[in-house]
């Protein structure tokens, strides 16, 4: 299938990005995201994408000093690692030596930054192991500022370019510290989700149908009442855990243990949950796409059972081919197209029906094909699909944020140095690239 680039709505105007400055022969502090699943027996990688994503921005910096941060995991879990292998993994896949400090931002880390030269790349250990990264999540700005990650990085660097759009829903003095500091940019990657993104939220081909799947109902839902309100969706077809909330709310008793999941994942969110689902039911209807048939596993079997059938004892698992059936004409009819979150239990292999069917079916689409990240994007990564939809999000949480209209802090720190900085460009010898 050939690809023709994405159509975008609003672009990025209120942050810089590397089309706007001149950054070479300049210190260039890179945060991007790499945290990548790794074999738990042999601690090796399970996929490259989140490397081969930000080669782009490490290209348009191959004239500067190129100084990585980024983390991999949190402490106290099994993969939580140095990211010494990141460095050997990105130094095989860009073909020249990456160095590596066993450092985040102490005298070793700021030797090593002081001795580079240009065309240099030093990766430095994983900004989760300083203890500020993880416990000034909620600090202010003026705190960020004055902690030692970025009060020690931010003397030896020109400028911060940031690719971490998985983790662009967060803060830490890594994502939004350097805001007031150095003039912060958004990298190539970061630039391309967010043009995808906000052209899905403001101005989406019509007609535009949405898939909501997965587990994280309170977030699909928050996407749903976004864009129902913004006035540009369609359809949204709702799957997965999310489609069994909504047949519940709708009226279906999904039967104890499917009702019992559902309240168990959502936890202390169900009742705020539930009132959207209501609300959703009662005043949108006409918009939703609702499952009419399942999958149940029963005996370690796939059972095909019509919603009509219900309640079930057994869990359900997946979408059914009556459902696949009157799903299609939406999907092959939509301008544009976007999916977040599962049908179905995929992980076995008698219930990958509806995930396979519906990634099959985004890869025939003629219209524009947008690809929510979390496990939609992985599953997508590993059938070869990546290159077939217009754009695969790197984001899992970030893309839900985005969609449902919260805050992301990373493009607020953006903005704000921009608005800082652009005046200041040339008297810092960043002066923006003749056009």
């Amino acid at each position: 299938m050939a690809l023709g680039g994405l159509p975008v709505g609003p672009t990025v105007t209120g942050v810089l990005s590397l089309d706007d400055v001149c950054l070479d022969g300049r210190t260039v502090l890179l945060r991007v995201d790499v945290n990548s699943p790794l074999n738990p027996e042999t601690m090796e990688f399970m996929d490259d994408r989140r490397f081969t994503e930000f080669l782009s921005t490490l290209e348009a910096l191959s004239s500067s000093k190129v100084v990585i941060i980024s983390h991999q995991s949190r402490p106290g879990y099994l993969d939580f690692t140095s990211t010494e292998p990141h460095s050997v993994l990105l130094s095989s896949l860009i073909g020249r030596p990456v160095g590596f400090v066993s450092d985040v931002c102490g005298e070793d880390a700021i030797s090593a930054i002081k001795g580079m030269d240009d065309g240099d790349v030093l990766f430095l250990d994983n900004v989760r192991k300083h203890e500020e990264e993880i416990s000034m999540k909620r600090a202010s700005p003026e705190e960020m500022a004055n902690s030692e990650i970025v009060r020690n990085l931010s003397a030896v660097i020109d400028a911060y370019v940031t690719d971490a759009f998985a983790t662009a829903h967060r803060s830490s003095p890594s994502l939004t510290g350097f805001a007031g500091e150095v003039p912060c940019i958004a990298g190539r990657l970061m630039k391309k989700e967010i043009n995808a993104l906000r052209t899905a939220v403001f101005d989406p081909p019509r007609p535009y149908v949405v898939i909501l799947g997965g587990i994280k109902c309170d977030d699909s839902l928050r996407v749903a009442l976004n864009l129902i309100e913004k006035g540009t969706v369609d359809r949204i077809a709702m799957v997965g855990v999310v489609g069994n909330l909504m047949l519940w709310a709708d009226g279906t008793d999904i039967g104890a243990t499917n009702r019992d999941f559902v309240r168990e994942s959502l936890g202390d969110s169900f009742e705020e949950t539930w009132e959207m689902a209501e609300e959703l039911i009662s005043n949108h209807h006409n918009l939703l796409f609702l499952p009419t048939d399942l999958a149940v596993e029963s005996v370690g079997k796939r059972v095909p059972m019509s919603v009509s059938d219900l309640p079930t004892e057994f869990p359900i698992y997946d979408i059914g081919i009556e459902t696949m059936m009157n799903l299609r004409p939406l999907i092959m009819g939509a301008g544009c197209l976007l999916w977040n979150g599962p049908p179905s239990y995929f992980e076995k292999s008698e219930f990958a029906y509806g995930t396979i069917e519906i990634m099959n079916m985004f890869v025939e689409a003629p219209g524009v094909t947008i690809v929510g990240g979390g496990h939609t994007s992985a599953l997508f990564n590993q059938r070869g699909k990546a290159g077939e939809v217009h754009h695969n999000s790197t984001g899992g949480g970030a893309v839900l944020c985005m969609l449902s209209g919260d805050r992301m802090p990373v493009f607020e720190a953006l903005e704000s140095s921009k608005e800082k900085f652009t005046p200041l460009l040339s008297a810092l010898g960043l002066s923006p690239r003749e056009s």
